[in-house]
């Protein structure tokens, strides 16, 4: 298949060369819980990981937000949350409770499921949730270089999507957004949405796309992952992708949270592995997070 045009454009704009493999290596779910920010500092500051996103409504979003205050270069963006997904370590929106009803459960604490926030939270609701996350993280001293969703609540709903553009271009904080690939296609679809005419308009208002998104695999022991890194790199097409790692210890806090612990301490062994930034250089690509992207975009 020939390379995108835009693929091309992206690139020169960046200052790199058409064919040139660039790679946004980004961690979801910093503030989560202390075992996740350590990993994740720990990926980011010794590491692999070229980017991550910080989680507002979490318990250790301060925490967070505070060594951001600290690291100035860090790329850090907002994992913008409306979910609240493990059985026993929940949260609560930001807004106002009375403001933001739909985004609660019968336990007062937001829905475990995107498709119960789709079915029950307005557009407006939100909004209000949305603006609350940014400006809680620009309280706190962040300066978010990108905004992405939580489990993707805001790609599950067109209206919901809206929001998450409008105030990505009011805050002039970049957006995590998709080129109209057909694997982006299938998966808009697949939720009643027509990506096509909504990529046009993004296209039109001069919004930067990355062209791929990887969300991930687990690993059943280290070595199996750095297989799997090692795959997915020597596939890797010219443009710029994504692949979303979780990262944690493996202390007895995160085992408490999620059953999947060994996965996200899995990744977070190898994302500090010194082996794996040779096998970047060997397949020749190059990392880079969203502050170098948002110089591309035209506000």
């Amino acid at each position: 298949m020939p390379r995108r045009a835009t693929d091309s454009e992206l690139l020169t704009k960046l200052g790199y060369k058409p064919d040139d493999k660039l790679l946004v290596l980004h961690a979801d779910d910093l503030g989560m819980c202390r075992s996740v920010n350590a990993a994740s500092i720990a990926a980011l500051t010794k590491g692999i990981v070229s980017s991550a996103s910080v989680m507002v409504p979490c318990p250790w979003f301060p925490a967070m937000a505070a060594w951001a205050k600290t690291n100035p270069d860090a790329d850090l963006g907002l994992h913008l949350t409306l979910t609240s997904e493990w059985q026993h370590y929940r949260w609560r929106p930001v807004a106002s409770i009375d403001k933001v009803k739909g985004l609660l459960d019968q336990d007062g604490f937001m829905h475990r499921k995107v498709e119960d926030v789709v079915k029950r939270a307005s557009p407006q609701e939100v909004e209000i949730e949305v603006r609350a996350q940014i400006e809680r993280a620009l309280h706190f001293g962040m300066k978010p270089t990108h905004l992405d969703s939580h489990m993707g609540t805001l790609f599950a709903d067109p209206r919901f999507f809206e929001v998450y553009v409008k105030l990505g271009r009011e805050y002039r904080i970049m957006p995590m957004l998709m080129e109209d690939t057909p694997e982006t296609l299938l998966m808009a679809a697949a939720l009643g949405i027509d990506y096509k005419p909504i990529h046009k308009r993004l296209k039109e208002q001069k919004f930067v796309m990355i062209d791929r998104l990887h969300t991930g695999e687990n690993g059943a022991d280290e070595a199996d992952r750095k297989r799997k890194f090692d795959a997915y790199l020597a596939a890797l097409k010219p443009g710029v992708s994504e692949i979303i790692v979780h990262l944690s210890g493996d202390e007895a806090e995160i085992r408490e949270i999620t059953g999947n612990w060994r996965n996200r301490f899995i990744e977070g062994r190898v994302c500090v592995d010194p082996e794996m930034r040779q096998m970047i250089d060997r397949h020749g690509v190059k990392l880079i997070g969203y502050r170098e992207l948002a110089r591309a975009w035209a506000v």
